[in-house]
């Protein structure tokens, strides 16, 4: 996947767990180790794609892509994928992309991935910046709650309307794009999976235990986490973004792209130059 310092769009053929994939990515060669960047659900690669517009990483490199039933990934069987079905999709990503070493860098369900990843194989993270992953029960309150309904309504239909009667930051915008953004197949066996992780995965002690630099990073509507001061006695710096909440890249996304350049700057001095595109 050599493409020098220019920006490629490209799909990438791949069977996981032998369902067929055809994987949307973007990419860039540069300097060091790349930044591997995950999305969350409802979302997309492009939530990322402004790293070309930031002076900060003119020189990195990096990869982001659409994950399984999500963007413009093709997927043959939607009813397959679950959250660990998106950990050996980013793993044979990293695979077919050449990346040995690597930043990672997740949002909501794409944190949940990139910290299992990440725990699978920690030797080869170099650091992680977990934008309001699941870590505990908590973080997966609402979808917990459209689960629960005993009616035949659509999940799907469900989380959209509460969605739609919020008022937390940029969750008009978001409740706008998911219709558009995943593939209606895909929501029942994804939400099922993040619940069952939240509650039985022990999610908070793997992040924990992981043995590089990590950030967490939330918008100021999630102050209230329970689990905050306990990431922070730990040695998990964290980054509370003003004016947003769930979704800090849309909201505030100046002051988020602020910290995660601050934090790679950090890391970096720590690691020797090496371009291993």
């Amino acid at each position: 996947m050599q493409s020098g310092n220019r920006v490629v769009h490209e799909q990438l053929r791949l069977r996981v767990q032998g369902v067929n994939l055809k994987i949307a990515a973007v990419h860039r060669g540069g300097v060091d180790e790349p930044i591997v960047f995950l999305h969350g659900f409802g979302t997309s690669k492009e939530d990322y794609t402004d790293i070309t517009q930031r002076h900060e990483f003119s020189d990195r490199a990096f990869l982001a892509y659409d994950a399984p039933g999500c963007g413009a990934t093709e997927c043959a069987d939607l009813g397959v994928i679950d959250v660990p079905f998106l950990v050996d999709a980013a793993r044979a990503v990293l695979d077919r992309a050449g990346i040995g070493r690597y930043h990672l860098v997740g949002h909501s369900l794409g944190g949940l991935t990139a910290l299992l990843l990440a725990h699978r194989e920690p030797g080869r993270v170099l650091s992680f910046i977990n934008i309001k992953g699941t870590l505990a029960p908590e973080d997966c309150a609402p979808t917990k709650h459209v689960l629960s309904h005993q009616d035949s309504g659509d999940v799907f239909f469900r989380f959209i309307e509460n969605l739609r009667r919020g008022e937390g930051y940029s969750s008009g915008l978001y409740m706008s794009n998911l219709p558009h953004k995943v593939r209606h197949g895909a929501v029942h066996s994804i939400f099922r999976s993040v619940v069952e992780l939240a509650d039985h995965g022990d999610l908070l002690n793997k992040f924990l235990a992981l043995p590089f630099p990590r950030m967490y990073l939330y918008g100021e509507e999630c102050a209230s986490l329970s689990y905050l001061p306990l990431l922070d006695a730990n040695g998990v710096e964290l980054a509370e973004i003003p004016h947003s909440g769930h979704l800090p890249m849309y909201s505030n996304p100046v002051a988020t792209w602020k910290r995660i350049a601050e934090f790679q700057a950090r890391c970096r001095q720590r690691i020797p130059a090496a371009s291993r595109w």
